[in-house]
């Protein structure tokens, strides 16, 4: 039986470029009323255009210290905890938050207390990912942190369970220690 792999590669790039160069204008969705190209209202465009015929694009959104060390806390996931550590080897939680932005360019304190002064002070309706987040564990006084992966979970590296985690910090547990948030910019 002959071997039908190579007609299927050119069939196959034959396809796609004849769907590039159709000049064909994609719709939002199958089906979606459009007027004057337009998209119906309620989805996002992309770009538009000026009176002048220039194409204007939304600008992306904001990179942040906060940001980055939280994608690269995301990926410690699992490291194990280890009581003063602040390397990929074990972490605590302030030396994960402190290893983490050190690597994307913003130099935080070491422990926890001298992080709770760090960045501006944000309302806890007002959180965003990239926040620190902190706690207190039953020290009377701040003693936890963890970087906000959204409105309600967190990543941090806790005693318990010892390895980097997500979390609920809406969970009753975290809730009742909550002290307040920063944002690092």
């Amino acid at each position: 039986m002959p071997d039908l792999r190579p007609a299927a590669v050119v069939f196959l790039a034959l396809s796609v470029a004849g769907c590039a160069s159709s000049g064909a204008v994609p719709k939002p969705f199958p089906g979606a009323p459009t007027a004057e190209g337009r998209p119906p209202e309620g989805v996002p465009r992309i770009a538009e255009s000026s009176p002048d015929g220039a194409v204007i694009v939304p600008p992306a959104p904001a990179v942040t210290p906060g940001s980055l060390a939280l994608a690269a806390a995301l990926d410690l996931r699992g490291v194990p905890y280890r009581n003063g550590g602040s390397d990929p080897n074990g972490f605590d939680c302030s030396g994960l938050v402190q290893w983490v932005f050190a690597r994307n360019g913003r130099a935080l304190p070491r422990e926890t207390r001298e992080q709770f002064h760090v960045g501006r002070e944000i309302d806890r309706d007002d959180v965003q990912a990239g926040d620190l987040l902190f706690f207190d564990t039953g020290t009377n006084s701040v003693s936890h942190v963890g970087i906000a992966l959204d409105a309600e979970s967190f990543v941090h590296a806790p005693r318990s369970n010892g390895v980097v985690r997500v979390e609920r910090y809406t969970s009753n547990y975290w809730s009742r220690r909550y002290l307040g948030a920063r944002r690092v910019e």
